[in-house]
């Protein structure tokens, strides 16, 4: 992956560098990219670069097997997605999320992905990404930039905290292991605090761990950002390495079909450049900034499916035969680019996936490619059923309206003797306590969502309401053009007020703290329905 568009001024950070597409998410024939496909053919037929003699899908990670029975334990159920409940290690996210709901009668797309240098795959390896699962008695560790040494350190880039922090997390399990790729992607999920930790670079040299970025998302949410907190987690489309990942625990689980969606990279002639059509759309909350290269038409963020009446009779692999049926019925969202590969669906590593076993295989490469010329993207849906079976139509439109304001910084405090911070797991600005009021000033505009389908168009109805603890207050200034068009009083907890939202719209957030021990305050900015 590389930064999306919309993190522009992130990626100036000294520790967001990705000078080239060689060094984001890997260059050259699939053969390099995705580690377990050290043998995949060019889709011409002919021989491949790297020869057709060795083991197809192999991943490139040593075994982490205590991590289903882990689950297992702490779930209280056996180690099959269908009967973990939602939100688990073993079955992520809440049933209303896009990855556990299906869509109802969808319309699709006519734009075929095209061919590319090699075959469409599915494999873990070196650009997919291990799940690895904390326990309560495991170590915390630090997590520091690239070129940290012991006499100076740098941060780790966070694009919530709008800078360059060094990352420490509680409980650290002993085999986290990166893959092997550029993108060096790894998730850990930690089943205290109910959080996924994603880091993209992640490498352990000379004792120390360091990474390039992090990220973290609720085990329990949506599995995408919003618009507020738009980017959590490695994969360009700022979600986590392990969202609609094909799970080692779901493999040999019984059922006709994955219980989710799948995550699915394209490569440049099938992504759209962001020009003449959007470079990311919903539930995509960024996406690559080299999207102007783009030669396709599909956006990241968008719904894969197969039709129905797609004919997989004469698919006799059952692995392959269960994608297939998974494609049909839930659909595969686009989360990253490949070079390369018309299509890729990721494993997890160390899953012991591997569609062709005992060397290259004519028959399955060819029936990949009639995948690739059936998939179409969804362009609309009737409704959605959620993973219980329920009607989701309103959950799922509810996320595409949520709170576009963030409290990140810079801040700068204006009065008083007080320090105040911004608090990224509570989406909120803390001020420590202090004696008398502290007030801060955000004139900078960065907690205006940059998702481009959240920005609300000029002349809509929007609603700013407050959450604040111990008497701290918030305030909000808009301006348009140079000109205010908007001033709320100071909001105290539980209040709201509704405004008109205008073109070019600019925010100046002023925060107060309370006058007796620790406050803190947060936001929520919406468009009324």
């Amino acid at each position: 992956m590389t930064f999306p568009s919309n993190a522009l001024m992130l990626r100036l950070l000294a520790s967001l560098v990705c000078t080239a597409l060689a060094a984001c998410d890997g260059a050259g024939p699939a053969t390099s990219r995705h580690g377990g496909l050290s043998d995949a053919a060019p889709a011409s037929g002919n021989l491949p670069v790297q020869g057709k003699t060795g083991p197809i899908g192999a991943s490139v990670h040593g075994a982490t097997v205590a991590h289903a029975s882990a689950a297992k334990a702490s779930t209280g159920t056996s180690a099959s997605a269908s009967a973990a409940p939602f939100g688990s290690y073993l079955r992520p996210y809440a049933a209303t999320s896009l990855w556990n709901a299906r869509p109802v009668n969808p319309t699709f797309g006519t734009f075929v992905i095209p061919r590319s240098s090699y075959f469409p795959t599915v494999a873990s390896g070196a650009y997919s990404t291990g799940v690895f699962l904390a326990s309560t008695t495991d170590k915390p560790m630090t997590i520091v930039g690239p070129g940290s040494t012991d006499a100076h350190t740098v941060g780790v880039a966070d694009p919530d905290n709008g800078g360059n922090r060094v990352i420490t997390l509680p409980r650290w399990p002993a085999s986290v292991l990166p893959a092997s790729g550029t993108d060096g992607h790894a998730d850990i999920v930690d089943p205290v605090t109910q959080t996924i930790h994603s880091f993209w670079q992640l490498k352990q040299k000379d004792g120390r761990w360091t990474a390039a970025l992090y990220s973290w998302s609720k085990l329990s949410g949506n599995g995408w950002g919003d618009p507020a907190h738009y980017y959590q987690g490695a994969r360009a489309v700022g979600i986590p390495a392990s969202a609609g990942l094909i799970r080692k625990h779901e493999i040999k689980d019984g059922l006709a079909a994955y219980p989710h969606a799948l995550a699915m990279s394209l490569t440049k002639n099938g992504l759209a450049n962001g020009v003449t059509s959007p470079a990311y759309i919903f539930p995509a909350t960024s996406a690559d900034n080299t999207a102007a290269a783009n030669t396709g038409a599909i956006p990241q963020g968008a719904l894969i499916m197969l039709p129905r009446s797609f004919d997989s009779s004469e698919i006799t692999n059952p692995d392959l035969k269960k994608i297939v049926e998974t494609l049909k019925l839930h659909g595969a969202y686009v989360v990253d680019y490949n070079t390369g590969t018309p299509f890729v669906i990721y494993v997890e590593n160390d899953a012991g996936f591997n569609l062709m076993p005992t060397g290259w295989d004519g028959k399955i490469a060819s029936q990949l490619d009639q995948i690739r010329a059936s998939l179409r993207q969804v362009t609309a849906v009737q409704g959605w059923t959620d993973g219980n079976g329920n009607a989701a139509n309103a959950a799922i439109k509810a996320q595409q309206n949520m709170n576009i304001l963030s409290m990140r910084g810079p801040w700068s405090r204006q009065s008083g003797t007080g320090t105040a911070a911004y608090d990224s797991a509570g989406q909120r600005l803390v001020f420590e306590p202090a004696s008398g009021k502290t007030v801060y000033v955000n004139a900078s505009n960065a907690g205006l969502t940059r998702v481009n389908w959240a920005i609300p168009p000029q002349g809509a109805h929007v609603e700013l309401s407050v959450s604040a603890t111990g008497g701290a207050t918030l305030r909000l200034q808009v301006s348009s053009n140079g000109a205010r068009t908007e001033e709320t009083k100071d909001l105290q907890n539980g209040q709201s007020t509704r405004f008109v939202w205008p073109a070019d719209a600019k925010l100046t957030l002023t925060a107060t703290s309370g006058t007796h021990g620790a406050s803190s305050v947060k936001a929520s900015l919406v468009k009324v329905p």
